[in-house]
C-alpha cells in the first residue's frame, strides 16, 4: 500500500490533484484508509491514474474521465460506449497531432530561414 505522498511522487500528480480526482469521481474506487484516517493506494489505483493523467495529457476534459470511469465501474455491458468515448477522442488527439505537424513545419522553416542568415537586420517585420 503506498501513501498519498508516494502515489504523487510516482504518477507526478500533486497531492491536491489527487485528493481533487478522489472529490471529482475521477477513481475507480473509493480511496481506502488505512491507520488515522490517511489515504491509501494499491497498485490497481496507479494503474488507472496512470491511465488519467494520459487523457489529461492528450486533452481529454474531466467530464469525460469521469463518464469513462462512471462505464468502468459499472463493468460488463458498456464497452461499447467505452470504446466510442476513446475512439472520439482518439481522432481529436489525431486532429491535434496533425495541427501541431504543421506549425511544427512552419517553425522548422523558419528557423532554417533565420539560420541561414548571418544576423537579423534592424527594422525587420520577424515574418
Amino acid at each position: 500500500m503506498l501513501s498519498i505522498g508516494q502515489v504523487a511522487e510516482r504518477t507526478g500528480l500533486s497531492v491536491h490533484t489527487l485528493r481533487f480526482y478522489e472529490r471529482e469521481g475521477l477513481l475507480l474506487t473509493p480511496v481506502r484508509r488505512g491507520p488515522g484516517g490517511r489515504r491509501v493506494y494499491g497498485e490497481d489505483d496507479l494503474e488507472w491514474l496512470a491511465m488519467c493523467v494520459n487523457l489529461r495529457a492528450t486533452g481529454m476534459p474531466l467530464p469525460e474521465i469521469r463518464r469513462y470511469a462512471e462505464l468502468v465501474r459499472q463493468g460488463s455491458g458498456t464497452e461499447d460506449e467505452r470504446l466510442r468515448l476513446l475512439r472520439e477522442h482518439q481522432e481529436r488527439v489525431r486532429e491535434q497531432i496533425e495541427a501541431l505537424g504543421a506549425s511544427l513545419e512552419r517553425i522548422t522553416r523558419k528557423v532554417r530561414a533565420y539560420s541561414g542568415q548571418a544576423s537579423c537586420e534592424p527594422g525587420g517585420n520577424g515574418r
